[in-house]
C-alpha cells in the first residue's frame, strides 16, 4: 500500500470532487481509497508515503492522438524544404521522415516521447505510426518502449498507397500481426487498432483489403478530412464526401477515431453521430498546418464522443488545451464560447475514448480506479477549489510543473526524477538515432 499525501487534491469525481488536504491510497495497480489526509493516514499506518509537498493532486493526462515517429523531429531542418501548402508539409516534412525511420530509430523514437509523456503527466496516449523505411516489427518495438516505461499505449500503423502496393500491403499486415499480438497477450496496458492515413492517400482496393484484414477485430484510427485534399479527392475520383466513404467501407463505428476533421459538413456531423464514431482535436497542429479550425461546437452540439489530441506537436495537454480555447473562440469570434466544450474533451471525453480500449477506469481518482496519478507544483495566489480548477489550469499551468507520475500503480517519476531509468544513457541512445536520421535526411553527418 502507497499514500500520496499533502496535496490539494482534485479527483474529477463528481461525488466527492475536491479535499483542501487530500491523500490517495493505491496498491497494486488501482486505487483504493481517496479522502482526506489525516483520515488515511490513520487507517493506513503502514502505507508507504510518498509526499505531493504541498502540490495539487490530480488524474494523470490522456493523448487521444498523437504520432512516435515525428519524436526525433524536435529542432530539425530539411534542406529544400519550404512548404507553402498541406500536401508539401506532408510529402516534404513528415513522409520524408518516416521513409527513414528504421526500426532503431522507431524504439529510438518511442523512447523520446515516452519520456516527455511522464515528464508532462500523460500516462496515456493513442498512437498513429508511419516508418516506411522498415515496417514489419515497428509496433512491436513501439510496445517494447511502452512496457519499458509504463505507459498505456494503444497503437496502430498508418496504411497509406503512398508508397506503393509492397509498402502498402506491409502495412496491412502489421496492423493484422500486432492485433493477433495483443489479443494473445490481452495486456491491460496494451491495445491495438487499424490506422489508416488520410483518405487522399487510400484506395478503395485499399480500403477492403484494410477491412478483410482487420476483420471486425477492432476499431480504426485514421485522418479525416485534416485538409481539403481529402474532401477534393473523395469528391472527384468516388462521388462521395471522405465519411461517407468510411462509412461505404464499413470503418465507422463505436471503436473508430477520426483525427482532426476539420473540413466535414452537417451531413457528415450526423453520419459520425450515428454510428457513434470518436472525433480528437488536434488544436496546435492544425494551426501550425494551417489547414483550418475543427468545428469543435457543432460536433459537441450534436452529441459526438469529442476527444483532444496533440497530433504530436506537442506532448503537453494542457498547451492544447489552451491553444484549442483561444482557436474556438478566435474561429467564432466570441470570447465566451468553448469553455466547457473544451475542457469536457480533456478531462470527461478523452477518459471515455479511453474506456472504449482499457479496462481500468481512466481520468479520475477514485476507489477502484486505475493509480494514474499525477503531482503539478503550483502554488495558488488566488482562490482554488473544484469550482475554479479549470480556470487555473488554463491560466497558471503547464505540463512541465508535473513533478511526480504515477502510471498503473508505478511511481514512474518522482519529485522531477525518473524512476528505474537510465535517463542519460537513453538520451544518448536517441541523440545517436536522431543524429542518423537528420544525417540520411540531408546527406550529411550531424
Amino acid at each position: 500500500m502507497q499514500l500520496l499525501y499533502n496535496g490539494r487534491l482534485i479527483t474529477r469525481d463528481p461525488a466527492q470532487p475536491y479535499f483542501e488536504k487530500g491523500a490517495v491510497a493505491f496498491e497494486g495497480t488501482n486505487i483504493v481509497e481517496v479522502g482526506e489526509e489525516a483520515a488515511l493516514r490513520a487507517k493506513y499506518p503502514d502505507a508507504k508515503l510518498l509526499d505531493a509537498k504541498g502540490g495539487v493532486i490530480m488524474p494523470a493526462f490522456i493523448n487521444a492522438h498523437t504520432h512516435i515517429y515525428s519524436a526525433l523531429a524536435r529542432g530539425l531542418s530539411i534542406v529544400g524544404n519550404n512548404p507553402t501548402n498541406f500536401y508539401e508539409v506532408l510529402d516534404g516534412t513528415w513522409w520524408a521522415i518516416d521513409r527513414k525511420l528504421t526500426l532503431k530509430g522507431t524504439k529510438a523514437s518511442a523512447d523520446a516521447l515516452y519520456i516527455d509523456c511522464i515528464k508532462q503527466g500523460v500516462t496515456t496516449i493513442f498512437d498513429h505510426h508511419a516508418s516506411y523505411c522498415e515496417i514489419p516489427g515497428s509496433l512491436f518495438e513501439i510496445a517494447k518502449s511502452a512496457k519499458e516505461f509504463g505507459i498505456r499505449s494503444c497503437l496502430c500503423y498508418e496504411v497509406s498507397d503512398r508508397d506503393g502496393e509492397e509498402k502498402c500491403l506491409q502495412g496491412i499486415q502489421e496492423n493484422a500481426d500486432f492485433i493477433t499480438y495483443c489479443e494473445k497477450e490481452n495486456d491491460p496496458m496494451l491495445k491495438a487498432m487499424f490506422g489508416g492515413h488520410a483518405l487522399f492517400t487510400i484506395s478503395d482496393k485499399t480500403f477492403d483489403r484494410m477491412v478483410a484484414a482487420n476483420n471486425g477485430r477492432t476499431g480504426y484510427h485514421i485522418h479525416v478530412s485534416e485538409g481539403m485534399n481529402d474532401v477534393y479527392d473523395s469528391l472527384l475520383n468516388y462521388g462521395r464526401r471522405p465519411v461517407q466513404r468510411l462509412q461505404d467501407h464499413g470503418i465507422l463505428g463505436p471503436k473508430t477515431i477520426l483525427g482532426h476533421c476539420i473540413h466535414v459538413n452537417t451531413a457528415e456531423i450526423e453520419i459520425i453521430k450515428a454510428t457513434d464514431t470518436m472525433v480528437v482535436n488536434n488544436p496546435e497542429s492544425n494551426m501550425g498546418n494551417a489547414v483550418g479550425i475543427c468545428p469543435v461546437l457543432p460536433l459537441y452540439k450534436n452529441g459526438i464522443l469529442l476527444g483532444m489530441g496533440t497530433d504530436a506537436y506537442t506532448n503537453d495537454m494542457l498547451e492544447s488545451l489552451k491553444v484549442a480555447l483561444c482557436s474556438q473562440r478566435s474561429n467564432a469570434c466570441m470570447p465566451n464560447v468553448a469553455w466547457c466544450e473544451v475542457t469536457d474533451m480533456l478531462f470527461k471525453n478523452n477518459a471515455k475514448i479511453g474506456a472504449r480500449y482499457f479496462p481500468d477506469e481512466l481520468g479520475v481518482l477514485k476507489a477502484g480506479a486505475a493509480a494514474d496519478i499525477i503531482v503539478m507544483d503550483y502554488k495558488p495566489f488566488t482562490p482554488f477549489s473544484d469550482a475554479n480548477i479549470d480556470g487555473h489550469m488554463i491560466f497558471g499551468m503547464t505540463g512541465r510543473q508535473c513533478q511526480t507520475t504515477i502510471g498503473n500503480g508505478k511511481v514512474l517519476m518522482l519529485d522531477r526524477q525518473l524512476q528505474g531509468i537510465d535517463e542519460e544513457a537513453v538520451n544518448a541512445h536517441i541523440l545517436e538515432e536522431a543524429k542518423k536520421l537528420w544525417g540520411a535526411l540531408n546527406h550529411c553527418e550531424y
